[in-house]
């Protein structure tokens, strides 16, 4: 069978850049500035109201970044990638995106220990409340789940005291009518990236 598109290889060198237009260089470079040029105040006004899509500020976003998301998002499949400073930063991004005063969600154990500190003590500030369950018990999941539960959530890395990944398919059917989100951190390396 006749592959399409670019491989592994080439994704990882190439996608989401473009040669530079003015000097030809094929490498990205890191932009370091912290802000961008607007060609009128028509232009800054469709930038800041997200009529258009452009470079604003760089703690938004800028060109360097961009191609990492796009590369990330190119070699693992998806549509979009977004990347972070910390996995902490991801998670509270994920779950501001999905959660309001008073909802809860449920959480494994068996987490990196900056994760419990956070949904244990910092999430409280929100008004988001997590209920534990254990990995080695799936319906411990299924009897933690209300009406106010928007998300599960478990890690599958290495350094994490007991790996979960190995729970997602056990995880309770029940909870697809309740509006409740699966979700998984990792940092632990798909096949394809090793022995590169």
């Amino acid at each position: 069978m006749m592959k399409t598109g670019p491989g592994f290889s080439t994704l990882a060198v190439h996608a989401g850049a473009q040669p530079d237009p003015t000097t030809g260089a094929r490498a990205t470079p890191i932009y370091q500035t912290t802000s961008f040029v607007f060609n009128d105040a028509d232009h800054a006004a469709a930038l800041f109201g997200l009529q258009q899509f452009g470079n604003i500020y760089t703690r938004i976003m800028n060109p360097t970044q961009a191609v990492l998301e796009e590369r990330i998002a190119a070699l693992e499949g998806g549509t979009a990638a977004l990347a972070t400073a910390s996995g902490h930063a991801a998670q509270l991004l994920v779950f501001h995106a999905i959660m309001s005063p008073g909802d809860n969600f449920v959480a494994a154990r068996q987490l990196y220990g900056g994760s419990v500190n956070q949904f244990g003590q910092a999430f409280k500030s929100f008004d988001w409340q997590v209920r534990w369950a254990d990995c080695d018990d799936p319906e411990s999941f299924e009897a933690q789940i209300d009406e106010k539960t928007k998300a599960i959530f478990i890690e599958s890395a290495l350094p994490t005291p007991a790996a979960s990944s190995s729970i997602l398919p056990r995880l309770p059917k029940s909870r697809a009518g309740t509006g409740c989100r699966s979700s998984s951190t990792t940092r632990r390396r798909r096949p394809i990236w090793c022995g590169r």
